[in-house]
């Protein structure tokens, strides 16, 4: 769709596509581990997909929080679909630790503390192995 930014560009650091899905790491230097699913049709509500799509958006949304959980162990994962601001039906799938610049507001919120040395070095694996595993995990949709 003309002018919607998820239509037009993959929205991130693009980590795996497939056919009616991709997965992007948002470029955050606060919030390192922010994932997206995004679908890649233009529908602005979750209830715009078919139940079979639904499903298979869910168990997408699963399969990066899983891997978000098991690698990083954070003290909570976030998940939201608000598209307010881009009305492109995607999830965000966000790594929260208790040391995080906004812990425990929304990534949105007030910060609550400065992060020295960068959120991305505080985390227990480098982005680069994070987004392999989130790779392996998701070529199996």
């Amino acid at each position: 769709m003309a002018g919607c930014e998820l239509c037009e560009q993959p929205g991130g650091e693009l980590i795996h596509r497939a056919d009616r899905w991709r997965v992007i790491r948002a470029a955050d230097a606060n919030f390192p581990a922010f994932y997206r699913v995004v679908w890649n049709a233009h529908v602005a509500e979750f209830t715009d997909l078919g139940e079979a799509d639904r499903r298979l958006c869910l168990e997408v949304v699963c399969a990066v929080e899983r891997v978000l959980r098991e690698a990083l162990s954070p003290t909570k994962v976030n998940l939201a679909s608000l598209g307010n601001v881009v009305p492109h039906l995607h999830w965000h799938v966000i790594a929260r630790f208790d040391w995080d610049s906004h812990f425990p507001q929304p990534v949105w919120g007030a910060a609550q503390r400065v992060v020295e040395g960068g959120a991305a070095a505080r985390l227990p694996l480098a982005l680069p192995d994070l987004d392999a595993r989130l790779r392996a995990a998701l070529a199996a949709f």
